[in-house]
């Protein structure tokens, strides 16, 4: 509001735009709108009716700040995720960030929007259509860390030579909480629909929580025993050495 000088009362001045419009339909990529607000430092004195305020000296001109969200020192930017992002969180969850993380790479990027009252709303109401199961479900951040991994992995199953066998979904399991320390039920691993019961190499398509699928390479190769593996390695770095050797003197 104005002053209301009118009246003939010490008034408040707004100044800036107004706070809390509603909802849009899309989410707002503009930062909140900050208030300054200021009342006179003396009151204007009553006149009678029908005559205009007594307000002309300049003492009523001078105004006190009352409050001002426009010009506090912030130390970080508080935004709303719209996708998962390591380290920060997932998509509605709100964040506090250095400026220059918000403003160089979260909002260019569209990771992020600023977390101002009309997307608070936008986002408190598509988690509780998520909670309804009316809207489609979205990776966690675990989630997504887990695929970016299983991408960049090769798993080897070592299976023994002197027993018949067939590849099973428990025995990939339980390679790839041994060998990669990913836990990884059954149910989530597809097989190729050709039974493997030879060495050599093959692929397993893992879903991370019901969504997302990712092909993960798989080498079937002989069980060896850890000291036996140990031994090996050792035996093929000594062949390696002598060969180096060889060469030098040659």
């Amino acid at each position: 509001g104005g002053l209301r000088g009118a009246s003939g009362r010490a008034g408040r001045r707004h100044v800036g735009p107004a706070v809390g419009a509603g909802p849009g339909p899309a989410v707002s990529r503009f930062p909140t709108q900050d208030t300054v607000v200021v009342e006179r430092w003396w009151k204007v004195p009553l006149s009678k009716e029908g005559r205009p305020p007594r307000a002309r000296h300049r003492r009523y001109r001078v105004y006190r700040l009352v409050e001002d969200s426009k010009h506090l020192p912030r130390g970080e930017l508080e935004l709303i995720l719209t996708q998962a992002v390591e380290g920060l969180g997932s998509r509605g969850d709100t964040v506090s960030v250095k400026k220059s993380v918000g403003r160089n790479r979260l909002l260019p990027q569209g990771l992020a929007v600023y977390a101002s009252p009309e997307n608070r709303q936008l986002f408190e109401e598509e988690k509780q259509v998520s909670q309804e199961g009316q809207m489609e479900a979205i990776q966690t951040q675990s989630g997504e860390r887990t695929l970016r991994f299983l991408r960049s992995c090769r798993l080897e199953v070592g299976m023994k030579n002197n027993v018949s066998w067939e590849l099973s979904t428990d025995i990939v399991a339980r390679h790839f909480l041994k060998n990669l320390r990913v836990s990884v039920p059954p149910h989530a691993l597809k097989l190729p629909d050709e039974p493997i019961t030879r060495w050599g190499e093959y692929w397993c398509d893992v879903t991370v929580n019901g969504m997302d699928t990712v092909r993960v390479p798989m080498d079937v190769v002989e069980f060896m025993r850890p000291r036996t593996k140990r031994r090996r390695h050792w035996q093929a770095q000594q062949a390696a050495l002598l060969a180096a050797r060889r060469n030098e003197l040659l």
